[in-house]
């Protein structure tokens, strides 16, 4: 089992930043996967940012250039740096993981973007 806790969502206004953490209670080099998906809803979960296989990274093409992904092993924490955030950013923010054939998810951040 995995836990996944997610901070750092909140209001900001359109062209703002905000950066969101996913702290994970294990090593993050135990994951096959490990990244973000945000959901609006009556919407399907939609995949943001996801570190995969030997670190290679898969982002959305509508926030590709926007937000970047990062980890830190020590910490077991990964990151995502949201900038030029737009109204249609707005969404829950989950934090996901996959390890040992299962899946795993954070309880979600709200993320609103004011225009």
């Amino acid at each position: 089992q995995v836990q996944l806790v997610e901070s750092g969502g909140g209001l900001v206004q359109a062209g703002g930043s905000l950066r969101l953490s996913c702290a994970a209670s294990a090593s993050l080099r135990s994951m096959a996967a490990i990244g973000w998906y945000r959901q609006v809803p009556g919407n399907q979960r939609e995949l943001v940012a996801v570190f995969g296989s030997g670190d290679s990274t898969n982002y959305a093409d509508s926030v590709k250039g926007r937000f970047t992904i990062s980890r830190d092993n020590a910490k077991n924490t990964v990151y995502l740096q949201m900038n030029s955030l737009l109204p249609e950013d707005t969404a829950v923010y989950y934090c996901y993981a996959r390890a040992w054939g299962l899946v795993f998810w954070g309880q979600g951040t709200q993320v609103t973007v004011s225009s």
